[in-house]
């Protein structure tokens, strides 16, 4: 028996064809184009405050900021306050590529609190993005770290840190710092010094630059034993490079 067509009705009544997997589509593309845009604008901008200009100011400087702040090149920044950055906040900067992993196990196995952020990741916050806890700015910052890393001289890093990190209320820069603490400029601070400067940086707001607390002293011994044992090589001046023991 032949099958009778449905009535006209029927088929007015009948659902619309989904178009949901169309929608789907459309919009992964739609996210994947804004996803490679941001991405080439975050590489550009690495570039650019790795090669061709210094950062001009950041976001926390331009809300928090007080003193009057002056760039300075890592040439006219006293060498040991450069290892005594790095001994307070990152001892391993010159064998890790941004992220130090052995750190964030030992921080995680111990069930600590405490961050084990590297000087590459807290540049990366302070030059690019904003301070507080949030997984948007973890993320980004995750994505600036290693572009930075492989980008920018690790010499390149220590100095945009020390030009925009806060070395107390309203002090950002290691110009700004040495006159604020020590009425002097970057390039003649000693060792007591730069390691008190270096002291204050985890807590800038609530710490003094006291050349003899202990942490200003550990931090000062800290600083020659980089120097001494070449986990300081990959950021020292070559000068400084060729008088350590075997010339490296």
């Amino acid at each position: 028996m032949p099958r009778q067509p449905l009535p006209p009705y029927v088929d007015e009544l009948a659902p619309a064809p989904a178009r949901r997997p169309g929608l789907v589509r459309w919009l992964a593309r739609k996210l994947r184009w804004l996803a490679l845009r941001v991405f080439a604008l975050m590489l550009a901008l690495v570039v650019l405050f790795g090669w061709v200009l210094n950062p001009p100011t950041t976001w926390t400087i331009l809300t928090e900021g007080e003193l009057p702040r002056r760039w300075t090149p890592a040439a006219d920044i006293a060498p040991v306050m450069l290892r005594s950055v790095v001994a307070a906040e990152d001892a391993n900067f010159c064998v890790h590529w941004g992220f130090d992993m052995a750190e964030i196990r030992r921080v995680i196995g111990r069930g600590e609190s405490r961050g084990a952020s590297t000087l590459t990741q807290q540049t990366a916050k302070n030059v690019y993005l904003w301070q507080g806890r949030s997984w948007v700015r973890k993320t980004l910052e995750a994505i600036y770290t290693p572009m930075i890393e492989a980008v920018w001289t690790k010499r390149r890093i220590v100095e945009v840190y020390l030009n925009v990190a806060e070395f107390g209320p309203g002090v950002f820069g290691i110009h700004a710092a040495a006159a604020q603490h020590f009425g002097t400029t970057p390039d003649r601070l000693s060792a007591r010094q730069a390691a008190a400067l270096a002291a204050v940086l985890p807590a800038p707001k609530t710490r003094g630059a006291d050349p003899r607390s202990a942490r200003a002293r550990a931090i000062a011994d800290g600083a020659e034993t980089i120097r001494r044992d070449g986990r300081a090589a990959c950021f020292d001046p070559p000068s400084d490079a060729a008088a350590r023991p075997g010339g490296g």
